[in-house]
């Protein structure tokens, strides 16, 4: 199942558990509000955190502004089972960072152009908690 979320500035908790919720109904372990999801998509700054998951397979995307030409990629997670993968690509569509969730640290993407960013999020069979912020450097 696919959730797309083309979000702006200022973009709160309240609605990405909207858009959880919705999703529940097309069956499957999808994030839902015990999973405590919280999404900050904001100028220059993405924050992205669920908790307690458990065998949840599901894609999340999202549009981020970035006035920036790159992005500082943190991800703290504690992913225990599944896979869960963040791919980044630039204003004109060229990826700039994939990878796992499961490896912490910090990261840096690729060059790319500034502008409206996509941040997708692949759970498959997920089970753990998983972290991660994008800030323009």
């Amino acid at each position: 199942m696919n959730v797309t979320l083309r979000l702006g500035a200022g973009t709160r908790r309240h609605l990405f558990l909207v858009a959880a919720f919705l999703a529940g109904g097309c069956g499957g372990n999808v994030v839902g509000p015990s999973n405590q999801p919280e999404v900050g998509n904001n100028t220059d700054t993405f924050q992205w955190q669920v908790s307690n998951l458990s065998g949840v397979t599901q894609t999340f995307t999202y549009q981020w502004s970035n006035t920036g030409v790159a992005a500082n990629i943190n991800q703290a997670s504690a992913l225990t089972g599944g896979s869960a993968t963040l791919t980044i690509a630039d204003a004109a569509g060229t990826q700039v960072y994939s990878g796992s969730l499961s490896n912490n640290g910090t990261f840096q993407s690729s060059s790319g152009t500034a502008g409206s960013w996509t941040v997708t999020v692949v759970l498959s069979n997920a089970t753990g908690t998983l972290n991660f912020r994008l800030q323009k450097p």
